[in-house]
């Protein structure tokens, strides 16, 4: 290793082409739009026959819990869904309990910015997946400015506690009906990508005399789909391991995620017709389709061997997180102070605004502002037009909120800053449920708190270096490295242990799926050392290489045969 002193990258282009491009729905985007709806309506419907909608902040904090965790198995889900309901209510108990001790608004401000940066952190580092913290920072912030008496406060948990269950049961109630439908799910995308890997594999051998100035092109692209693809596989077998026993249909969904393994360790002898078809099959209610068993013994012991291997610490994936949840604290503080002081009513607005904005690198962050201030802007002008139906009574307002609740889930998936024209609404309604109040107000606050929580929450990302970034490069190249060596001892071995090597093939899959993230996340990152591309790349190709290798020592190439 060279030991002259790495060159600081500088500052790059903000990107604007493409940020706002719509892209294709999620293939499960009615699950959580219908999910929110359910575990919203419920608690909603019974509090306003109660007469009693002004409690209706209390329960949508446990409600809101139903958008988490649809892509995880029913096993695995049961236990995210309870630490997220269980993580709302620890949320909003501290922010009752400072609400009912103070009405300082600086000191509310920061312990919502303290709130939101432990929330970034936690939900990155258990990587829970969308909405990730950003429910979470909404429900807590606008706890802490909602008037509180310390004997409220048990009662007002009581109420979250009861819509968290209610959303609990929303959250698995599908798994009665499919229950292996995500493990089905993340199976079909892995036949799909190495499919797709493996037609653009073929195609650049049957146009050979393509133009030069096409091959770093078709080479790139190549690149981005072996990726996909090895992403793919690897969130397949994670799904898998998060099942609990070994069934018959989940042994039989490992032999389909290895036939996806082994179009990507041999493209040119896979077809990829088949694997659409096996994906296919999957999308409905039938049998999972049956194939030939990956070994001999039928078997698939470097499952079990990877499953025993367990996760790492929490503790430790906190760590690289920090300079995140450094930025999110200062950020959100900012923002919520410069509201303040341009006497904004709800400087939680902006406080969120700012949360909402922080992605792994600023380059990401740069687009979810862009992405949220234009949502924002058009969601206010929806919200003026929806305000005179919302208005004509309690029942009125319900509705759309749950309207609004179901086009947000139906549209973020495409773009954010379209669910954001109906979170927008959304938000503006919610704090209607105590009275009715002026719209012109609302919308102006809202406006203000949008642009103020971008500007400073992008200020303070570009304030705030990540130079831990480079760091986890090395880190990430040398777990490669290792796996790779390992990897390639067992298939020089005469007699490795009984699923030794497919583990081993497994975890080195892993790792190149990590080193990739974390190349892509230190790509868009400001003020640290140039990303080593080179030893990237070279660290990929020679890890699928000893992929392909232990493929053909396993003989499973064998088992998956020529194209037909």
């Amino acid at each position: 290793m060279s030991s002259a002193a790495p060159t600081p990258s500088p500052a790059r282009r903000l990107p604007l082409a493409g940020v706002l491009r719509v892209g294709r729905p999620s293939d499960i985007w009615f699950k959580p739009a219908l999910s929110v709806v359910v575990a919203v309506g419920v608690p909603n419907l019974t509090l306003l026959a109660l007469g009693r909608l002004d409690l209706a902040m209390y329960t949508m904090a446990g409600s809101l819990c139903a958008l988490y965790a649809h892509n995880l198995p029913y096993a695995a889900r049961a236990r995210a869904l309870a630490w997220v309901v269980l993580g709302m209510l620890a949320a909003v108990a501290v922010a009752l309990v400072t609400a009912s001790l103070t009405s300082s608004a600086v000191v509310l401000v920061a312990v919502g910015a303290l709130l939101a940066a432990a929330q970034k952190a936690l939900c990155d580092a258990t990587r829970i997946g969308p909405p990730g913290p950003v429910i979470f920072a909404f429900i807590s912030s606008a706890s802490l400015f909602t008037p509180q008496t310390l004997g409220q406060v048990p009662g007002h948990l009581a109420l979250a506690a009861a819509a968290g269950a209610w959303a609990w049961l929303v959250g698995m109630a599908p798994g009665l009906v499919r229950p292996h439908g995500p493990e089905r799910r993340a199976t079909a995308r892995a036949l799909n990508a190495a499919a797709a890997y493996a037609e653009m594999s073929v195609a650049p051998s049957a146009s050979a005399a393509a133009s030069t100035e096409a091959s770093p092109t078709a080479s790139a692209g190549r690149e981005r789909a072996r990726a996909a693809g090895a992403a793919a596989v690897h969130a397949a077998w994670q799904s898998l391991f998060a099942t609990g026993a070994r069934s018959e249909p989940r042994r039989a969904l490992e032999r389909l995620v290895v036939r996806a393994e082994i179009a990507l360790a041999a493209p040119a002898d896979t077809d990829p017709g088949r694997l659409r078809s096996w994906a296919r099959d999957l999308r409905g209610t039938g049998p999972v389709p049956r194939v030939e068993p990956a070994s001999a013994a039928d078997e698939l012991l470097g499952v079990e061997a990877e499953r025993a291997a367990g996760r790492r610490p929490l503790a430790d994936r906190l760590g690289p997180l920090l300079p995140l949840a450094l930025r999110t604290a200062l950020g959100c503080a900012l923002a919520g102070y410069v509201s303040l002081a341009l006497g904004v009513g709800r400087p939680y607005w902006a406080l969120v605004t700012a949360a909402s904005l922080y992605q792994a690198n600023i380059t990401l962050t740069w687009s979810r502002g862009v992405q949220r201030v234009v949502g924002n802007l058009v969601g206010v002008l929806l919200f003026a037009a929806v305000a005179p139906l919302a208005h004509l009574g309690p029942a009125a307002l319900v509705l759309c909120c749950l309207a609004f609740n179901f086009g947000a889930e139906a549209l973020i998936s495409r773009n954010y800053w379209l669910g954001s024209i109906c979170v927008t609404p959304m938000a503006l309604l919610i704090t209607e449920f105590t009275g009715f109040q002026r719209p012109g107000e609302l919308m102006t606050d809202r406006i203000v708190d949008t642009v103020v929580g971008a500007l400073v929450g992008f200020a303070a990302a570009v304030a705030v270096t990540n130079r831990r970034a480079g760091d986890r490069i090395e880190i990430a190249l040398d777990t490669v490295e290792r796996a790779r060596e390992h990897t390639a001892r067992l298939i020089v071995a005469e007699r490795p242990a009984p699923g030794a090597l497919d583990a081993a093939r497994r975890s080195l899959a892993a790792a190149l799926v990590e080193l990739r993230a974390t190349a892509d996340a230190a790509a868009g990152e400001w003020w640290q050392r140039a990303v080593p591309t080179e030893r990237v790349l070279l660290a990929e190709r020679t890890g699928h290489r000893t992929l392909a290798t232990a493929v053909r020592r396993q003989g499973l190439h064998a088992l998956e045969g020529t194209r037909a």
